[in-house]
């Protein structure tokens, strides 16, 4: 009722600011009533007109003032009532008293993530130890990732934030559903990257500067089974892992490749503004 309220004098208050009509109307219903007092007044004076001539011989009479045309005064008439519409609304909603609140805005009741909690809280996750290189190394491997024998894992070359969101994707996914990560290549140097666009659309569009790898804000990851990477998503097992992963990493607020045109399963990036115009 209140917004409703405050909507129409809002376009009252328009329609006296914005229209000279408006303010005609205004000044001249502001005319009527200053006439309307003044004959009120005069009769007042009338009344007592009796009482002044018994005293007149007595008393010499002083010249009325001039009186301001009526205009003068009321040309501020129009601002003087805006003023007062706007005050009147906030003014009946504080003396109300109580809490008013749209619908839309009440306190969550939505269950919290206790482990994401932790990690905003200031939680610190370890990297996992590094794996051995042949585990990198195998021909079903290569057949997935031809260069993957030289893609850098060095966990510190990652953005810090960006390590502790995806470290706990891997935490979430070990102790949630079963599944064990490897981070298969993290940061990218420009070189590198320039040199996989060379190879074709199907391994990335992306060239240098042009990928969040070179930011240290990507990695494209997959699972271990019994000590083996599987990369490939005709792995039945693999597939389950990457919607999986998909749906933990965009619950800690990563963006997942798998929902891209051309799908990257295994991709997440941390997509910071104004990140990627900045190069270094």
């Amino acid at each position: 009722m209140a917004i409703a309220l405050y909507f129409v004098l809002a376009c009252l208050i328009g329609w006296l600011v914005f229209f000279p009509a408006g303010r005609g109307m205004a000044m001249q219903a502001a005319a009527r009533m200053e006439s309307q007092l003044g004959a009120w007044l005069a009769g007042i004076k009338r009344m007592r007109a009796p009482a002044a001539r018994s005293t007149a011989g007595a008393v010499p009479a002083v010249p009325a003032t001039p009186r301001r045309p009526v205009q003068s005064a009321v040309r501020y008439w129009p601002w003087l009532l805006a003023a007062a519409l706007l005050a009147v609304p906030p003014a009946l909603v504080f003396l109300s008293g109580g809490s008013h609140m749209l619908d839309g805005y009440e306190v969550s009741t939505r269950e919290v993530n206790t482990q994401v909690a932790s990690l905003l809280q200031g939680e610190q996750l370890a990297p996992p130890a590094t794996l051995p290189p042949a585990v990198f190394a195998t021909a079903d491997v290569a057949v997935e990732r031809p260069l993957l024998r030289t893609a850098s894992r060095n966990w510190a070359l990652l953005d810090p934030e960006f390590t502790q969101r995806l470290l706990l994707v891997f935490k979430i996914m070990k102790e949630q559903h079963g599944y064990d990560m490897a981070i298969l290549e993290g940061y990218r140097s420009p070189e590198r990257q320039n040199a996989l666009a060379s190879m074709g659309s199907s391994v990335t569009n992306a060239g240098a500067w042009q990928s969040w790898h070179q930011h240290g804000l990507a990695a494209d990851c997959a699972f271990l089974r019994d000590g083996k990477l599987v990369i490939t998503e005709k792995d039945p097992w693999a597939m389950r892992g990457y919607e999986l992963y998909g749906q933990v990493a965009e619950s800690v607020g990563l963006t997942w490749g798998g929902r891209w045109k051309m799908m990257d399963f295994g991709h997440t990036e941390l997509r910071v503004p104004g990140v990627m115009k900045r190069k270094s």
